[in-house]
C-alpha cells in the first residue's frame, strides 16, 4: 500500500538529525512509504548529507519542504495559534489537511501540536478534544494502551467513555486484538471508590453492552500485569503515570548495569549474562513503544516522544503507517457517532478507502 506521511523535522530534544535519520530508518521498514519533511531547507539538506550510507538509498523517497520558522518547546499553545503559519509544525499539519499527506508525525511541542491539529483537522463525531494514547509494556511481552496521557487535564464521565471507545477501536483494529479488555484507572476496585466522574463513567460503560469489553476498575499496580489492554484516565493522572514509568524503567536499567560493573566478579557474571541483559533493556526501553496517537482528530497525527532517538522516531512513523492502513479516523467516527448503542464494528478492509470527515474552517471553542 502506498502511504505518504508528513514529518515535522524540527521538533524533538535531539534536534533534526534524530528525526531525519529516523525518517530514513522508517523508509527502510516500509517499501510503499514516502515522506515529506518540513523544516528550513538548509538544515534539511545538511542532515541528508549526514545520513549513513546504508540510509542514503532512501533519499529518492524523501521530499523536502522549506518551512522558515519553528515553534519552540516552550511556546504556549495560544501563542502557537497566533503565530505565522509558516512554521514546520503548522505547514506539516496543513499538508495533512489538504490531503497531500495521509498522516503527520512530530516530536515537537505537545500543546502546540494538539491546538494546531484541532484547528487544521477538526475532530470526529463532535468530540471537543482529542486524547493522547500511548502504549506501556506489560508482563509476558505484551502492551497496554493508556489514554489520556496529557491532552485533557480534567475529563467528565462522558469524555472518559469516549476515550474508552476510541482506545478499544485502536487496540482492536491497529493491533488486531479480538476483544480488548478496557478498564478505568482508579484508587481501588470497589464501586464506591474514586472521584465522581470516574464512578459515573464506570456506570456508563457497564450500560454499553457488548460493544466494549469493559472489565471495571484497575489499580496502578495492575497496569503492568497485563490485566487490561486499554486503560482510561484523565490527562493529569495519565501523564504522571507515563513519566513515572519511564523514569522507573531508566533507573532499573542503570541499576542493573551498575551492579554488574561494580567489581571484577560481577563484571564476569555480567559478560555471561549480557544477552539476557540486552533483551531486558530492549523490553523496558520506552523507545520500543514510541508513537502516541492523537485519537479523536479527523486526520491522523502521531506524537513522538521528545527524547526519542532515530530508532524511536522510526517507531512513531510506523505507528502512523498502521493507522493509515485501516483509516482509523473513519472507524472512530462510525463508533463514536453511534455511542449510545455502540454496535460491534469489524475492521473491514473496505473502510481503508473511505474519506475522513470534513474539517471545520475555524478553531473550535
Amino acid at each position: 500500500m502506498a502511504v505518504q506521511i508528513a514529518v515535522d523535522v524540527m521538533g524533538g530534544d535531539l534536534g533534526p538529525r534524530a528525526t531525519v535519520r529516523g525518517a530514513a530508518e522508517a523508509l527502510q521498514l516500509h517499501s510503499g512509504l514516502t515522506l515529506r519533511l518540513f523544516g528550513p531547507s538548509d538544515i534539511l539538506e545538511a542532515e541528508l548529507e549526514h545520513l549513513p550510507s546504508r540510509l542514503r538509498r532512501a533519499e529518492s523517497r524523501l521530499t523536502l519542504i522549506h518551512s522558515p520558522n519553528v515553534i519552540s518547546q516552550a511556546q504556549k499553545p495560544s501563542a502557537a495559534l497566533r503565530s505565522a503559519r509558516d512554521t514546520s509544525l503548522a505547514m506539516m499539519l496543513e499538508d495533512v489537511a489538504k490531503g497531500e499527506s495521509m498522516a503527520g508525525v512530530s516530536a515537537g511541542n505537545t500543546g502546540a501540536l494538539m491546538a494546531l491539529s484541532r484547528r487544521a483537522l477538526g475532530t470526529v463525531a463532535g468530540i471537543p478534544r482529542p486524547a493522547i494514547s500511548t502504549a506501556i509494556p506489560t508482563k509476558g511481552g505484551g502492551r497496554c494502551y493508556m489514554l489520556d496521557m496529557g491532552a485533557n487535564i480534567e475529563s467528565s464521565a462522558q469524555r472518559l467513555v469516549e476515550f474508552a471507545v476510541m482506545g478499544e477501536v485502536a487496540a482492536r483494529c491497529v493491533d488486531g486484538l479480538t476483544r480488548p479488555r478496557v478498564a478505568l484507572l482508579n484508587m481501588g476496585v470497589e464501586a464506591t471508590k474514586g472521584p465522581a466522574n470516574v464512578r459515573q463513567a464506570d456506570a456508563l460503560l457497564r450500560n454499553l453492552g457488548d460493544g466494549v469489553n469493559y472489565v471495571g476498575f484497575i489499580e496502578g499496580d495492575g497496569l503492568f500485569n497485563g490485566e487490561a489492554d486499554v486503560v482510561v484516565c484523565d490527562g493529569f493522572v495519565g501523564n504522571i503515570v507515563l513519566k513515572s514509568s519511564e523514569g522507573l524503567a531508566r533507573m532499573l536499567i542503570e541499576r542493573v548495569q551498575a551492579t554488574f560493573g561494580a567489581h571484577w566478579g560481577s563484571r564476569l557474571v555480567g559478560m555471561l549474562a549480557k544477552p539476557a541483559l540486552l533483551r531486558l533493556k530492549r523490553q523496558l526501553d520506552p523507545v520500543r513503544y514510541n508513537g502516541a496517537s492523537l485519537l479523536g482528530l479527523s486526520g491522523i497525527v502521531v506524537k513522538s516522544h521528545g527524547r526519542a532517538d532515530a530508532q524511536g522516531f522510526a517507531c512513531a512513523v510506523s505507528r502512523a503507517v498502521q493507522e493509515v492502513s485501516i483509516n482509523l479516523p473513519r472507524l472512530l467516527e462510525r463508533e463514536l457517532g453511534q455511542r449510545t448503542s455502540i454496535p460491534w464494528v469489524a475492521c473491514d478492509p473496505r473502510d481503508r478507502g473511505l474519506p475522513t470527515p470534513s474539517r471545520p474552517d475555524e478553531f473550535p471553542s
